[in-house]
């Protein structure tokens, strides 16, 4: 049986972040009663930190997960609806597009895809539970609460040899931490992190766990040399992840445009190569990654979806 007009969404939000609520806020100003699907991580990166102290607007700072608070009430005030769980798979062949969710289906005139990106994580219990205190996956968010403090980076890649350049603006000393001699990493990237009196490098070593998880606070890390097989503690007071990070874009594989590391392609703002299917935050973004470049995305997919929809009712 044909949906009838009425079971059909004007826009589906995929995705809760920092993205996808400020999408969510102006589609609904709008007057399009969007849907958000809450996604794998409702509320996105900023839902696992602590204090935000770079958005505008908020001088003192605030809590990662009171800020998309905000945003989520803001949205609602206007009218936005939220469901629960993830997409497992879409049909993107005719409009309404199609979206299968845990045990039912929505169809939808337009979409806006906010699903983020997952920062890669080591696979240690530690990290779930030091997350927040101590234990960053953002430089540029976290590194000022680090001051004269020594942190340890793990990862070989340019984005680490970057941020552990960024981090000794704040820290004392930084360690790269890094499992094998050779890097990933350019060979200017290296070079520049070398020549920093900051800047320490282990090679080659992986971390077996991160400690004090019964503290509650990051104090050392554990570390195994994969070719001798003697273990060593380093004692620091925090810890970032540099080893990347994964856009939440699996499901859309062989059917939208993206980059070698699944980054979605925009067009001409925030377009797809499906027409009516807009991207929006970390999931297109693979330089930026920050939650006040994330909402103007949203807002920008947004307004390209309002457009789309009054010349494609």
């Amino acid at each position: 049986m044909n949906p009838s007009a009425s079971d059909i969404e004007n826009v589906v939000i995929i995705g809760s972040g920092c993205a996808g609520l400020t999408a969510a806020v102006y589609t609904a100003r709008a007057e399009l009663r969007p849907l958000v699907i809450d996604g794998h991580e409702p509320g996105g990166q900023l839902s696992l930190t602590t204090t935000v102290e770079n958005f505008p607007g908020f001088p003192d700072g605030v809590l990662g997960p009171d800020l998309i608070e905000r945003i989520r009430k803001q949205a609602e005030r206007f009218g936005t609806r939220y469901a629960e769980g993830a997409v497992r798979s879409v049909d993107f062949t005719r409009r309404p597009f199609t979206l299968a969710l845990d045990g039912r289906e929505v169809k939808t005139r337009a979409l806006i895809v906010a699903a983020g990106a997952s920062a890669r994580m080591l696979g240690l219990e530690s990290e779930k539970l030091l997350l927040g205190h101590g234990l960053s996956t953002c430089a540029t968010c976290d590194g000022y609460f680090f001051r004269e403090r020594e942190i340890a980076i793990i990862g070989g890649g340019d984005s680490a040899m970057e941020e552990a350049t960024f981090l000794t603006r704040f820290a004392s000393h930084v360690t790269i931490v890094h499992r094998r001699r050779e890097f990933r990493a350019s060979k200017i990237m290296i070079e520049r992190a070398r020549e920093n009196p900051k800047i320490r490098f282990m090679t080659p070593y992986i971390v077996e766990e991160i400690l004090d998880v019964q503290k509650g606070v990051v104090e050392a890390v554990r570390l195994r040399n994969t070719e001798t097989g003697k273990e060593e503690l380093l004692p620091v007071d925090g810890v970032f992840l540099g080893i990347g990070h994964e856009p939440n874009t699996k499901v859309f594989r062989g059917i939208l445009h993206m980059d070698g590391e699944g980054y979605l392609k925009t067009y001409n703002g925030s377009r797809t190569n499906i027409e009516g299917v807009f991207a929006a935050g970390d999931v297109a973004d693979r330089i930026y990654r920050q939650a006040i470049t994330a909402a103007g995305s949203g807002c920008m997919a947004a307004l390209d979806a309002e457009k789309f929809l009054s010349e494609h009712p």
